[in-house]
């Protein structure tokens, strides 16, 4: 499968008309809805009690864990949407990148991609590469019914500054190094990621994701002319190659308030905003046509539930005007939340914004 395939327009599923779909699309909606990233995962005890001496990469292979850790926090929250639990870096396993996931460290790679030689790495990804995927993605949509499931996929650019740099990384000079110093091999280097990211997410919407999710977790580090340059033309192909299926299409950043625009130029249907940029003045940067999600500082979750609830109410206001809001955190849960001020969140925007 390449990005350049003709992809065939998704029928519509039994979560078509469930509020998180229509709030992407901007319709009218029974409740503002909500779902978390990293909502399948470290903060949930029934999660760390299936994981338990699992490696991360594995439990991301076998469809029966996948399928039951990804249900966890609809069961226990009543999100309005699942998302697929893996990890950005699995199609890149999956194509033969000698990469590991070290607890407390992140992904490093073994022979990070420093010259045009190192691009050999970097083959086609092939749906017989992720075949758990499908199987996991299949026996989702039977039990989440009408419950929407959101497939993702780590951004070009955030896939290279991991290959390049070798594992996490702050200031990421290996990577810049290159975008700066050989601009062909970076561009040669995040076409081919597009492609295989595209390649990734078309396997998940076939076998049945209802929407899906670039992350660019590293864009943030960027100036807005160096996005639009050597960032934006990769992650646009990946939205393109997508497109022809119907589904919505979010993209998100952390640390990208400059580059919301250039973001959402990138081709996204919903733009998924930080806690650092109010709603309103988000919106107003993006302008007319987009759907928004977002943003209250997952730190908030650690306040008693008044502030909580203050500090949502803060974010619902802002986000009153805009065309379709989804609710979410600004980044992802952290791993020492209480799971039951999740849950008491999700009841809460239920309530606020019924209509």
């Amino acid at each position: 499968m390449s990005a350049n395939d003709a992809p065939r327009a998704q029928q519509p599923s039994a979560a078509y008309d469930s509020a998180f779909l229509k709030a992407c699309r901007r319709e009218p909606v029974p409740h503002t809805p909500v779902w978390f990233m990293r909502q399948a995962g470290r903060s949930l005890p029934e999660y760390r009690k299936v994981r338990e001496g699992i490696p991360m990469l594995e439990s991301c292979m076998r469809p029966e864990l996948v399928t039951e850790i990804t249900l966890q926090p609809v069961r226990r929250h009543g999100v309005d949407a699942a998302i697929y639990f893996s990890d950005i870096v699995v199609p890149l396993k999956a194509i033969g990148i000698d990469l590991d996931i070290k607890p407390g460290v992140g992904p490093v790679v073994e022979r990070p991609i420093r010259t045009r030689e190192d691009l050999a790495q970097l083959r086609d990804l092939t749906p017989e590469d992720v075949s758990y995927v499908t199987e996991a993605i299949g026996l989702l949509t039977r039990e989440l019914g009408a419950t929407p499931l959101i497939g993702f996929a780590g951004a070009p650019f955030t896939l290279a500054s991991y290959l390049v740099e070798g594992g996490p990384s702050r200031t990421y000079e290996n990577a810049k190094a290159m975008m700066y110093g050989d601009p062909e091999l970076w561009a040669d280097l995040l076409d081919r990621l597009a492609d295989i990211t595209a390649a990734f997410l078309k396997v998940q919407i076939e076998a049945g994701a209802s929407a899906v999710q670039l992350f660019d977790s590293w864009a943030g580090a960027l100036a807005p002319v160096d996005y639009r340059r050597s960032v934006l033309p990769a992650s646009a192909k990946v939205f393109d190659a997508v497109a022809g299926y119907g589904v919505p299409r979010i993209h998100f950043g952390v640390g990208t308030g400059e580059l919301l625009p250039l973001m959402s130029e990138a081709g996204a249907d919903v733009v998924g905003v930080d806690w650092r940029v109010p709603m309103d003045e988000a919106a107003r940067r993006i302008g007319p046509g987009k759907a928004l999600q977002g943003n209250l500082d997952p730190t908030v979750l650690f306040a008693p539930t008044e502030a909580v609830e203050a500090k949502t109410r803060e974010v619902l206001d802002s986000a009153k005007d805009l065309e379709g809001h989804v609710f979410n955190l600004g980044h992802g849960v952290m791993p020492s939340t209480d799971p039951d001020a999740l849950t008491r969140l999700v009841e809460y925007v239920h309530t606020r914004t019924a209509r």
